[in-house]
């Protein structure tokens, strides 16, 4: 697979308040995302993964070493528009990316700004709305949708722009359950159907089950990186660093610790009640 976003010794500060010191957020980042993958990363507040998460497409621009989007350095600013192309960010407010009074309207904001012809943006606006299971609210007004459809038209509008990459910063944060697999439900399709590559920023475990990757963030730093099964068995290290674990490792790690031979790595809800089942049948 060839590479979609690259780091090489990421560094990013916030300026200092008034007599205080710098707030160091990312020290030293290396990391490789390819084209394709659905990659989830987690890490307590202030762990930095928002702040990796502006660097992908701009938004922030790093202090020390560089960020790549297939192969542009986003340091140098006549490049800004094409990665801004290629990389989409869907944030966690959906209020704060909805900009026009009509669903339609909203999503055609991106390539009318980007002087696409009136025909083309029509088949953007209802590719995109089709993509995120929307179409039949093409006329409504998005204020008066619920959490997890104004997030979809959030990302239809990110869509709309046909980027390779779609970071999802946090977009699930305010949702309540319903909205928040709404929208899990929607990118993972994106991911497998047109090949958009997912990076998704979250503090919920359980949104990385599917993933094919998972990064842990603490300090600015990367401290795990491998697939949902490896990194989520690392019990005592995540809660080393104040994370937990899907319910269903938290449930087996219980139940291990009860003296029930059960394996760490069934990380779905069927997987864990199969382990449960055939442990209890071997007792």
């Amino acid at each position: 697979m060839s590479t979609m976003i690259e780091t090489k010794e990421l560094r990013f500060t916030y300026p200092a308040d008034e007599g205080g010191q710098p707030v160091y957020a990312l020290r030293g980042v290396d990391l490789e995302i390819e084209k394709g993958s659905f990659v989830v990363v987690l890490g307590h507040n202030g762990s930095g993964k928002s702040t990796l998460a502006k660097t992908f497409n701009a938004v922030l621009l790093p202090a020390g070493g560089k960020v790549y989007v297939e192969g542009m350095d986003t340091l140098d600013e006549s490049l800004l528009l094409a990665i801004r192309q290629r990389v989409g960010m869907v944030f966690q407010n959906p209020d704060n990316q909805i900009v026009a009074n009509v669903v339609e309207e909203d999503v055609a904001f991106a390539p009318e700004n980007l002087g696409v012809p009136t025909e083309e943006i029509r088949r953007k606006v209802d590719d995109a709305l089709a993509a995120v299971g929307m179409s039949e609210f093409v006329t409504h007004a998005p204020h008066l949708l619920s959490g997890g459809q104004k997030q979809r038209i959030a990302i239809a509008g990110v869509i709309a722009m046909e980027p390779d990459c779609i970071v999802l910063d946090e977009a699930t944060a305010m949702l309540d359950p319903i909205g928040r697999q709404e929208v899990l439900s929607t990118v993972h399709r994106l991911n497998k159907e047109k090949g958009i590559t997912v990076i998704l920023i979250t503090h919920h475990m359980n949104e990385a089950e599917e993933a094919d990757r998972v990064v842990v963030m603490d300090d600015g730093r990367v401290v795990m990186d491998g697939t949902p099964k490896e990194v989520f068995t690392q019990v005592e290290d995540l809660r080393a660093i104040g994370l937990t674990t899907p319910d269903t490792v938290d449930l087996l790690d219980r139940l291990r610790k009860d003296g029930l031979d059960v394996p760490l790595d069934a990380l779905t809800v069927e997987e864990c009640a199969d382990a449960i089942a055939r442990a209890l049948a071997e007792n």
